[in-house]
């Protein structure tokens, strides 16, 4: 069940109300659990079906009778909210921002998910409600803490549902069941009427089949929120990706930096998809990963575990008999540490930020493992912690470090098992590394749905950005290139202007430069341009350095799109050459080169 599917069915006369009553016909053949804790009562869902369909305005709303599930920490007016502990339960009288932002776009709420209890562990299994499980082999864990909310987009009882993420929760229940799992920047997604785990660092996570279904429900559901002290949107080319479309430079682990605990198929798999990538354009860069390790170490070998006990107030000290003996344990640990220790932690943790900053500066992306591997219900219940830590390896520093995620799918094991792989950037990144991870997917999935949906764009100018084309000295490999590189600037692509341009080469410039002028008269082939990418608050400084007689204005395409390029004072031509016939500077200097008796 995908966005794609459900806008075919309604467009071709099907109804929202059908689409429903077949899912509560699926879920009341089985059993209630594992995956719900509670479910909207089909009168109620059907309801809200109808109204829709009543509604002939409501057909254009972007998830219109689409179907969708919760985790249970996401308070929902008129349903209990338990994270997953029945003592704790308690009726909340507003709807969760996120989750109103969506049923105002045309969703409709099926049910609230199972859950590793109050959202701690990456397993599924400390619930009260029962251990969800891998929908490829019920022996296997689904991975937690959103693990009802996984599982019930993989069995297509909805199609797309949010989980929280603090440790990876939003990723490696999503590589479990296959699944794209966006972990966004924290508070992009307003995180209003959701039970915290830690609070400055939960951010809402989504569930879905495709990078495409993920990005539209981001979409919907962003947006600053003043009802959440951690709600923000990205600052002026805070949310910068020049590399977007382009070749583009991704991190990844030294051979001896990666691990696997034996899973030499997951290794495999890992070593397949780095492949995949370098295919779309990708250029390896080998990290230090031990710096993002020692980050992920402070999670829960740090006072961050104290922030779990500060969001259950003083239910701990009442109804400990009540917490699952695992969770309990953990967040007991809370109580060895003091003010001392969490200013301590954060300092470390600064100082491994700014020496990640080295690292970022040679790439583009980070590229890995979800996990390094997945484990049976068996084995996490006989080493609850171990295993369950193990899980975190690739994923634990990425909400401390304030760093976008997602998980894609990457391909099964021998043995039918899923294996997924993360792309994760800086803050406000996630447009770009779904755009990257959708075009992965597609590279490494070989499903009929997938390959009916709409890909995601990519030709648009990246986001945070200002698309600027170039005409002389500042193309590749000329002497003012530098200009572009050193803002950040990415090349996008080559091609050449409309017929209606001529080019001349000036007098007098040092080093030597054309002036690009629009003449309507001349039927030439186009002048060669480059088109390159700058972050937005890189772009009035590099306009501020444009000597007379260039200008910056905005020229014409073959194609006839628009983009600012520089142009020339039309006083500047009187003695200038035109060069026109050789459709480009770089024609031209090779022209010259070649008449030239010293070769140069």
């Amino acid at each position: 069940m995908n966005l794609t599917s459900l806008h075919q069915q309604y467009a071709s006369g099907h109804k929202p109300s059908q689409v429903v009553s077949a899912i509560y016909d699926r879920i009341e053949a089985e059993p209630l659990r594992p995956v719900w804790i509670s479910i909207v009562p089909r009168e109620v869902a059907l309801e809200r079906a109808r109204t829709l369909e009543r509604r002939r305005a409501a057909r254009a709303l972007p998830l219109y009778g689409v179907p969708f599930a919760v985790k249970d920490n996401f308070d929902v007016e008129g349903m209990a909210t338990t994270a997953g502990c029945p003592r704790f339960s308690y009726s909340p009288v507003t709807t969760a921002t996120t989750v109103a932002r969506l049923q105002e776009a045309g969703a409709i709420l099926i049910g609230k998910t199972n859950m590793d209890q109050f959202a701690t562990g990456l397993v599924g299994v400390r619930s009260p409600y029962g251990a969800c499980s891998s929908i490829f082999d019920e022996r296997y864990i689904s991975g937690g803490s959103s693990s009802g909310s996984a599982v019930a987009v993989a069995r297509d009882l909805v199609a797309f549902s949010l989980g929280t993420d603090t440790a990876g929760s939003g990723r490696v229940p999503a590589a479990f069941n296959n699944l794209i799992g966006l972990k966004p920047t924290r508070g992009i997604l307003s995180a209003s009427g959701v039970v915290p785990a830690c609070r400055t660092l939960d951010c809402v996570s989504i569930f879905a089949h495709s990078c495409g279904d993920a990005h539209t429900t981001w979409s919907v559901a962003r947006g600053f929120d003043p009802a959440d002290p951690y709600s923000r949107e990205p600052g002026t080319s805070e949310d910068a990706v020049p590399w977007s479309g382009s070749t583009f430079h991704f991190g990844v682990p030294p051979k001896e930096q990666l691990e696997f605990f034996g899973d030499e198929e997951a290794a495999r798999l890992y070593g397949a998809a780095v492949e995949r990538l370098k295919e779309l354009g990708g250029q390896t860069v080998e990290i230090d990963f031990s710096i993002f390790r020692a980050a992920a170490e402070l999670l829960y070998a740090g006072p961050w575990v104290a922030e779990r006990a500060a969001a259950l107030g003083g239910f701990l000290d009442t109804n400990a008999d009540d917490i699952h003996p695992v969770v309990r344990g953990i967040i007991s640990g809370a109580s060895r540490y003091t003010a001392v220790d969490c200013f301590k932690a954060e300092y470390k943790l600064r100082e491994l930020c700014r020496a990640a900053e080295e690292e970022w500066k040679r790439m583009d992306v980070l590229f890995l493992p979800t996990a390094p591997t997945i484990y049976t219900i068996e084995a996490v219940a006989l080493d609850p912690v171990k295993l369950n830590s193990n899980l975190g390896y690739y994923t634990n520093f990425v909400n401390l470090m304030d760093l976008a995620a997602v998980a894609v799918p990457a391909g099964l094991d021998r043995n039918g098992l899923p294996f997924g792989v993360s792309l994760i950037g800086p803050a406000f990144t996630e447009e770009a590394l779904l755009g990257l991870a959708d075009r992965f997917h597609r590279t490494s999935s070989h499903e009929p749905e997938l390959a009916a949906q709409t890909a995601m764009e990519q030709d648009a100018c990246p986001a945070g950005c200002v698309e600027i084309a170039v005409v002389g000295a500042h193309l590749s490999g000329q002497p003012l290139n530098k200009q572009l590189t050193e803002r950040g600037a990415r090349l996008r692509r080559a091609t050449r202007t409309s017929a209606n341009y001529r080019l001349y080469a000036l007098e007098g410039t040092v080093p030597p430069k054309p002036g690009l002028v629009r003449d309507d008269e001349n039927p030439g082939p186009g002048i060669e341009l480059e088109i390159w990418a700058m972050p937005e608050d890189k772009f009035g400084g590099f306009v501020k350095g444009v000597p007379p007689p260039l200008t910056i204005g905005t020229v014409e395409l073959k194609n006839g799109g628009l983009v600012k390029c520089f142009l020339c004072e039309s006083a500047a031509l009187q003695g200038a050459r035109d060069i026109t016939r050789h459709a480009g500077w770089r024609g031209y200097l090779a022209q010259a080169k070649a008449h030239s008796p010293f070769g140069k």
